[in-house]
């Protein structure tokens, strides 16, 4: 890959959990965000974006190293990067560039060296252990905190809520009072909000825009609908967030709660873009919009993450600013590996070899690489390691210990209905497994993972130890405390 004819800063933004379907450039019949459905209008829309994981720390670690999981570990939310594999903000910063990060970045403790010239207010995991529940693989014991989920959801404000927000200011006078400073290399910031992870409480001019509206039920909630893959069920007992839920109210308060924390983030977005126009360098600056991984919302009655299915593997990926086609929508199957060549690219750095991905500049120029992208599941609610590949408009998903599923996006987009045993795709399932053996070896990456996490199990006291200490939900902004139970 060529550098780009001409440099460009880099303003990227990455959110937490955001459902890529749950926007109003991408067909949601609800939700209200403005400022990025005016992103995608003026750039691109890469409509079928797959996180490396869909699981934070994992995620975190893959977009910052332009690899898939199973190459550079980091395998669950216990095992956090801790900037020994080379990051683009490695590359960059060495290169010249001034690379800053604001705001949730889940590595692993703060003296480290990630790469960032600087890291402002960062969230790391918690204590550097983060989440130590997600190394018991087998015979899981249910999440403590779950009833979070619904006990948490409604109107007000969170420690979250209060942490973007002083994401957004910093970022804004970042952009104002260091981006202007003389350089002979653009700069680079990293913007990254937790919202819309839960707690789903949204500021109550946000969450009213939901309650008042007639909001329909997730699809696949009633329980004779729900599909009983094992996988599925493992994490429905192990995160049991929906036990909580006592009626379809409990259910439209958590909806409207996380809508109203996308459009919270829409708003936090538009200041920043605001503040990047009126520096007078949004001409110069490619802006970046993307998420960690989504969530699954209650579809088939499931909250939270750890799924393959297209609202949880899939992400938002918007693009726009010099060069970037604009208005244009991208159906080819993308990947979070694809933003470390991107993001050097547009910086005007060489890419080198021995990586996965390819440029999204050129793919919204038209380019269609030969190629298959994948996600990979080895953390918290699962006993097995899970890998879901994109082969065309096939989705398959393979499962360590259990039996596959595949899924036609193109007849099918909501995955209602699993083919895999069904005779008459045997041909297909079979093309779609040998996809992804040419990738990896799943069992031998399940094996390795599992190795690493019994490890790391027994260096934290083993399973009675981790168990008493606990599950607190979600990792405590800075300046606050876990709450374990």
């Amino acid at each position: 890959m060529k550098p780009a004819s001409r440099p460009h800063n880099l303003l990227i933004f990455m959110s937490d959990e955001h459902n890529p379907k749950v926007l109003g450039c991408a067909g949601h019949p609800v939700i209200q965000t403005p400022n990025l459905d005016a992103l995608a209008a003026r750039g691109t829309h890469f409509a079928s974006c797959y996180t490396t994981s869909p699981v934070c720390i994992p995620a975190r670690a893959g977009f910052a190293c332009g690899k898939y999981v199973h190459q550079i570990g980091y395998w669950d939310n216990a095992d956090a990067y801790d900037g020994k594999a080379p990051s683009w903000h490695h590359l960059l910063r060495e290169s010249g560039h001034r690379v800053a990060s604001v705001g949730k970045l889940h590595f692993h403790l703060v003296d480290e060296d990630h790469g960032f010239s600087e890291e402002i207010i960062p969230m790391h995991i918690y204590q550097g252990k983060g989440d130590l529940l997600g190394l018991i693989r087998d015979d899981m014991p249910q999440r403590g905190n779950s009833k979070k989920m619904i006990a948490m959801a409604g109107p007000g404000e969170s420690t979250y809520t209060f942490y973007d927000k002083d994401i957004c200011s910093r970022a804004q006078v970042w952009l104002r009072e260091e981006a202007p400073k003389r350089s002979d290399k653009p700069w680079v910031l990293f913007v990254s909000f937790v919202a819309p992870h839960f707690p789903l409480t949204a500021p109550p001019e946000h969450y009213y825009k939901y309650w008042g509206r007639d909001l329909p039920m997730p699809k696949l909630y009633a329980r004779e609908q729900r599909p009983r893959h094992p996988y599925l069920v493992d994490y429905g007992n192990n995160f049991n967030y929906d036990d909580y839920f006592e009626s379809p109210e409990d259910v439209k308060k958590a909806l409207s709660g996380y809508f109203g924390l996308v459009s919270y983030l829409d708003e936090n977005i538009g200041k920043v873009l605001g503040a990047l126009k009126d520096s007078g360098m949004l001409d110069d600056t490619v802006v970046m919009y993307t998420s960690d991984h989504g969530d699954n919302l209650g579809a088939r009655g499931l909250w939270g993450k750890s799924t393959m299915y297209e609202e949880i593997a899939g992400v938002p990926m918007l693009l726009a600013g010099p060069g970037i086609p604009a208005g244009k929508r991208i159906d080819t199957p993308v990947s979070h590996v694809d933003a470390f060549p991107t993001i050097l690219e547009v910086a005007g750095e060489k890419m080198p070899s021995g990586f996965p991905g390819v440029s999204l500049v050129g793919i919204a120029e038209g380019a269609e690489p030969v190629r298959n992208v994948m996600s990979e599941y080895h953390g918290m609610g699962s006993s097995t390691g899970a890998f879901a590949v994109r082969v065309g408009k096939w989705k398959y998903v393979y499962y360590a210990k259990y039996g596959p599923q595949l899924f036609n996006l193109e007849t099918d987009p909501d995955e209602t209905i699993d083919l895999a045993t069904d005779p008459a795709h045997a041909k297909v399932l079979e093309q779609c497994r040998g996809a992804l053996y040419a990738i990896c070896d799943p069992q031998e990456v399940d094996r390795r993972a599992r190795k690493h996490q019994a490890e790391m199990l027994a260096a934290n006291g083993g399973r009675e130890a981790v168990i008493k200490r606990g599950d607190f939900g979600f990792t405590p902004a800075p300046g606050t405390v876990a709450d374990f139970k």
